[in-house]
């Protein structure tokens, strides 16, 4: 009895037949974990980057605060 799940994803990729060959010469590596592991770094690059992004858009539209503005806000607050 097979039970199926489908939690992965199939995606083919081209590459150039030298790869192709260098990449055979070397059948204990496991390159779809190589290439999945490559493919989650980039993602986790690209989302630091679109953080950081954020980040500097929303410092942009932020107006700063003066200095000992924030500690005077502070203390007004535990006076309360």
């Amino acid at each position: 009895m097979y039970i199926f799940c489908d939690i992965l994803s199939i995606i083919t990729i081209r590459i150039p037949k030298e790869l192709k060959e260098k990449m055979r010469k070397y059948k204990e590596i496991n390159w779809s974990e190589v290439i999945r592991k490559a493919l989650e770094e980039k993602i986790r690059i690209q989302e630091k980057i679109e953080a950081v992004r954020k980040i500097d858009e929303i410092r942009r539209k932020v107006k700063p605060v003066k200095k000992g503005e924030l500690d005077k806000w502070i203390r007004e607050n535990r006076v309360r």
